[in-house]
């Protein structure tokens, strides 16, 4: 089979999945499945529309392996989902299976815009992160695939892995799960309280300096803060107008962020220390390197960024 590369084509669209159908959520960490026999276990779950929201958030740790299948109308595609759950046990945490089955939670692959099954499609950082693969895969083959992938996440850095979900207490309903460490910082976010937010992921960045989360999260806060009732279209004229302004460039970076657009952002800053000297040029390389920590060390793009911004440098 052909290696899959890692991509980011954009963040899925989960509008449709904002009132899920009534019923219980899926099964974490048993054997029995749901009805339609597929097996869960340690690192696999039947996914349903109250369950899947936390499952996109635990791609950002390490890749999830959405299984879409459906016993009704392809009864060996069950069969199918239960080799990948079983496949990817054996990586203790590398991966996680997300085993969904269409009948049940037709949503999911209608939000998806699945155009059959069986697919296998991987998730990383909430987002596709190979083409989808369409048809049953062999075991050999699923082995395959899931050594190339463990191969490329390595290459790029991507170390993460997921806790067993025995370890996890079921969610009830559609409530997600959160870190209690980060409880307070999202809590504020929640209330549009962002220099709270600021307030705590500082005071957690203060008492553990090699808290990773915590230092992404006051980043991510601090970008929202600088944006907080800024008018956008303003504050990109003003940028398109002084391209050597750093105050106006670095707005506008943030902005390009928060819109999804990181590598446009990351290059805007890049062009900028490249232009700039002194203590315009350092303010542009602090601010630049503050993004990638909002970003995510770990993501091939501020990987990416780093090596753009040391040929600018040097």
């Amino acid at each position: 089979m052909t290696q899959q590369p890692f991509s980011r084509p954009g963040a899925i669209d989960l509008s449709a999945l904002k009132q899920p159908a009534p019923g219980p959520a899926g099964a974490r960490g048993t054997s029995s499945g749901s009805p339609s026999g597929a097996a869960t276990g340690a690192y696999s779950q039947e996914v349903t529309e109250q369950n899947f929201q936390t499952l996109l958030e635990a791609s950002v740790t390490a890749p999830v392996v959405l299984v879409f299948y459906s016993p009704g109308r392809v009864p060996e595609s069950a069969g199918y989902a239960d080799d990948v759950a079983a496949a990817i046990e054996a990586y203790d945490g590398r991966f996680l299976a997300g085993l969904v089955d269409i009948d049940a939670a037709p949503s999911i692959a209608q939000t998806l815009q699945i155009p059959q099954v069986p697919l296998l499609m991987v998730i990383l950082d909430g987002r596709p992160a190979t083409q989808p693969i369409p048809g049953v895969l062999k075991r050999d083959e699923i082995d395959t695939l899931l050594n190339q992938l463990g191969q490329q996440l390595t290459a790029q850095g991507i170390a993460g892995r997921h806790q067993p979900l025995s370890h996890v207490a079921p969610l009830d309903g559609d409530e997600e799960q959160v870190d209690p460490r980060y409880a307070a910082a999202q809590d504020a976010l929640a209330r549009d309280d962002i220099e709270g937010a600021v307030a705590e992921y500082q005071r957690l960045v203060d008492a553990n300096p090699a808290d990773t989360e915590a230092a992404a999260g006051l980043a991510m806060a601090r970008v929202l803060q600088r944006t907080h009732d800024v008018d956008p279209a303003s504050a990109r004229a003003a940028a398109d107008d002084a391209p050597d302004d750093v105050a106006a460039q670095t707005l506008a970076a943030d902005l390009d962020l928060l819109d999804g657009h990181v590598d446009e952002a990351f290059a805007r800053l890049t062009d900028l220390v490249r232009r700039t000297a002194g203590d315009e040029r350092n303010h542009a390389r602090e601010h630049l390197i503050g993004l990638f920590a909002a970003v995510g060390n770990e993501d091939p793009r501020v990987l990416k960024g780093r090596q753009n911004l040391a040929s600018a440098l040097f």
